[in-house]
């Protein structure tokens, strides 16, 4: 079953069409804005049926996104990336290890809830909009920018569509 989702998944870009896509960067660079953290969003529509297959989750394949997107590599270790895998509903958060011990299991989950109740209503641009708000919230508690804070944008704001 998992595997004739992941073959004829629909496209990413019926849900994320190039005006969606802009409007979640502005998203990402006005949150950015409050905080020195760095977000990243990313969606794929499916997996290589290789990959479903071998068993590789939605979270393996969010840890790879991570770590293929260097989603880790800010100085403060404070990046934070959202994940969507169409074919399997799944919604991920990857953060590094600068949140370990500052946010919790149930907080990330929370984050994900919106993005889940959203997504059930049909409406995908806003559940990434209200994600990325939801996530850039947590950052700032956190990972706060000073007044004389001088950003260097360590990651693209934008999304990373597979």
């Amino acid at each position: 079953m998992r595997l004739l989702r992941h073959l004829f998944a629909p496209g990413t870009r019926r849900l994320f069409a190039a005006d969606a896509l802009e409007r979640i960067a502005q998203a990402i660079h006005a949150a950015e804005s409050r905080h020195t953290g760095e977000v990243r969003f990313a969606v794929e529509s499916a997996l290589h049926p290789r990959a479903v297959l071998a068993g590789v989750t939605a979270r393996a394949r969010a840890q790879d996104v991570f770590a293929q997107l260097r989603v880790w590599d800010t100085r403060a270790n404070n990046g934070v990336l959202l994940y969507l895998l169409l074919a399997d509903h799944r919604i991920e958060i990857v953060a590094d290890r600068g949140f370990q011990g500052l946010v919790s299991p149930e907080q990330w989950r929370g984050a994900c809830q919106l993005v889940e109740e959203r997504l059930r209503a049909g409406e995908a641009l806003e559940a990434v909009l209200q994600g990325v708000a939801a996530l850039s919230a947590l950052v700032e508690a956190h990972f706060p920018r000073d007044a004389d804070y001088v950003d260097e944008n360590e990651l693209p704001d934008e999304p990373h569509v597979f």
